[in-house]
């Protein structure tokens, strides 16, 4: 038996789906119904490594791979970065936000899924907000630069200085040794069709979810 990949990244007609809002479980097993491994997330570089269904649940972490059926793992945004990372039998999924990038939570994740899988490893980043909509402290914003390179550096539509979220997680995901990155090209403050907790205030969360089928029930 093989094993396929498969991920979903939700949206506000999804329902709230953060990990305190009343009816989650309900939203969740409408989206995926099996048991989540999801993450009381901390802008870390931790990851959990899930071998059944449900285990680490509510584990302070801000990634989780899996290479077994049935589980499914899950992170929650509401303006940082959701990456999905897909191999050969295993997937993964990142929170990242700055702090996460710059503590290494992406290439943290990267070899947790290559402990798993060693084939090639595909990215695919999610509705996180750009760098138009995301005004940074300067002193920040050098200090990632320093980490990740000039490439990170934006402007805002107002012309103040903005950290490029997709241009960081990019990089880390290229250093960390993954070639193959796809980009959604969505901006979680300029979407109406996301939550995001900088533009609006917003409480509530997407998610992105990921799961491993045997591949007789892949369509």
């Amino acid at each position: 038996m093989s094993l396929v990949g498969h991920y979903r990244f939700t949206e506000r007609q999804d329902g709230d789906l953060a990990v305190r809002a009343e009816g989650v479980e309900r939203r969740r097993s409408d989206v995926v119904d099996l048991p989540w491994t999801w993450l009381n997330q901390v802008h870390g570089s931790t990851v959990v490594t899930v071998d059944r269904p449900g285990r680490h649940a509510g584990a302070q972490a801000d990634a989780a791979v899996t290479a077994h059926a049935g589980v499914v793992v899950a992170v929650q945004t509401g303006d940082c970065a959701p990456i999905a990372l897909l191999a050969p039998g295993a997937v993964g999924v990142v929170h990242a936000g700055w702090r996460g990038l710059a503590a290494g939570v992406v290439t943290n994740a990267v070899d947790a899924l290559r402990r798993l899988s060693n084939g090639p490893i595909r990215a695919v980043l999610g509705p996180c907000i750009h760098a138009e909509c995301y005004e940074f402290g300067g002193d920040d914003l050098d200090a990632l630069a320093g980490q990740f390179g000039d490439a990170v550096r934006g402007v805002t539509r107002q012309g103040s200085p903005a950290l490029d979220l997709p241009a960081a997680t990019t990089i880390a995901l290229s250093r960390s040794g993954v070639v193959s990155i796809d980009d959604v090209h969505c901006c979680t403050s300029c979407s109406s069709r996301h939550w995001s907790h900088r533009a609006r205030g917003d409480a509530g969360r997407q998610a992105l979810v990921a799961w491993m089928e045997d591949d007789a029930h892949d369509t």
